[in-house]
C-alpha cells in the first residue's frame, strides 16, 4: 500500500528539501519505487534530482491548474527507483490562481489521485511557509515528516507547524498524521545540537526518528551537482544517515 508524506517545515534551510531528495534515493536503493513531487516554487527538489528541466516538459504548475495529467508531468528515473515531478518559477502564481478554484485546497490530491498506488512512497516537498500549496501538500498526504534544524531558532516555528498539521487534521484531512521529527545537520561536537534535542524530546519523544542526519559537506555539494549523496558519495556519512532514516521508515510502515 503506498503512502503519501508531507515535507514540510515554515522555517527554509532546515534540510527539508535534502531529506525529501536523499531519503527518496536512499528508498529506492533499498527496491522501493519512489515519486517525489516537487511542491516549491524554487524547484530545489528538482534541480537536486536532475542537471536540467527538459525543455517544455510539464511541471506541477500545468498538473494542478489542470492542463495536464499528472503522468504527462513524471520525468522517470531521475534516481534508481525514484521518479519526478518537477517543479519551476511558474508554481509561484499557482496560489493566485488557486484562490478562485473549486479545488483551492484539494488540487494536488485530486491530480495524484490515480497514480500514487504505482508507488510505495510519494513525498511532496512543499515550500517552507504556510499557503495554499502546503495546505494542498498536507491535504494530499497521508502523514507529515518534518526535519528539525539542530539549532535553536529552528525550535521556535516547530509549534506552529505541528498546529497546522493539526488544524488541517481537524478540517480536511482527518487522516493526516505526524510522520515524524527529523534531526538534521546534527553537529555531535556541539552541546547546542544536544540541547534542542533533549528539548524537543522532553514534550514530543514518540514523534522523533532514532536517526539523525550530521552536518555533512558532501551533502551540501550534491545538488549542484543535480545528484543525491547516494551516488555523489556513497561511502559519506550523509549517505549512511539516509540509508538508515529509511530503513526505519520502512520498518515503521
Amino acid at each position: 500500500m503506498s503512502k503519501v508524506i508531507a515535507l514540510t517545515n515554515q522555517k527554509g534551510g532546515v534540510g527539508k528539501t535534502t531529506t525529501a531528495i536523499n531519503l527518496a534515493a536512499a528508498l529506492g536503493e533499498a527496491s522501493q519505487k519512489i515519486l517525489v513531487i516537487d511542491f516549491d516554487p524554487q524547484g530545489n527538489a528538482t534541480s537536486g534530482l536532475i542537471s536540467e528541466l527538459p525543455e517544455g516538459k510539464a511541471t506541477v504548475y500545468d498538473l494542478i491548474c489542470g492542463n495536464v495529467k499528472a503522468k504527462e508531468c513524471i520525468i522517470e528515473n531521475v534516481a534508481e527507483g525514484v521518479d519526478l515531478i518537477p517543479a519551476d518559477v511558474d508554481l509561484s502564481g499557482a496560489e493566485v490562481e488557486l484562490l478562485d478554484s473549486e479545488k483551492q485546497q484539494t488540487a494536488l490530491k485530486d491530480a495524484i489521485k490515480n497514480i500514487r498506488k504505482n508507488y510505495d512512497y510519494v513525498f511532496i516537498d512543499c515550500p517552507p511557509s504556510i499557503g495554499i500549496l502546503t495546505i494542498n501538500g498536507l491535504v494530499a498526504s497521508d502523514t507529515a515528516m518534518i526535519p528539525v534544524q539542530t539549532e535553536y531558532f529552528a525550535l521556535e516555528g516547530l509549534n506552529q507547524v505541528l498546529n497546522t498539521i493539526e488544524m488541517v487534521r481537524q478540517k480536511l484531512n482527518h487522516k493526516l498524521k505526524v510522520e515524524g521529527i527529523v534531526f538534521t545537520m546534527y553537529d555531535v561536537r556541539t552541546k547546542l545540537s544536544e540541547e534542542v534535542v533533549a528539548s524537543v524530546k522532553a514534550s514530543l519523544n514518540e514523534y522523533i526518528f532514532d536517526s539523525f542526519i550530521p552536518r555533512n559537506i558532501r551533502l551540501a555539494e550534491a545538488p549542484s551537482y543535480g545528484e543525491p549523496i547516494t551516488t555523489y558519495d556513497s561511502g559519506s556519512r550523509g549517505a549512511e544517515s539516509y540509508r538508515l532514516l529509511a530503513a526505519e521508515l520502512m520498518n515503521k510502515n
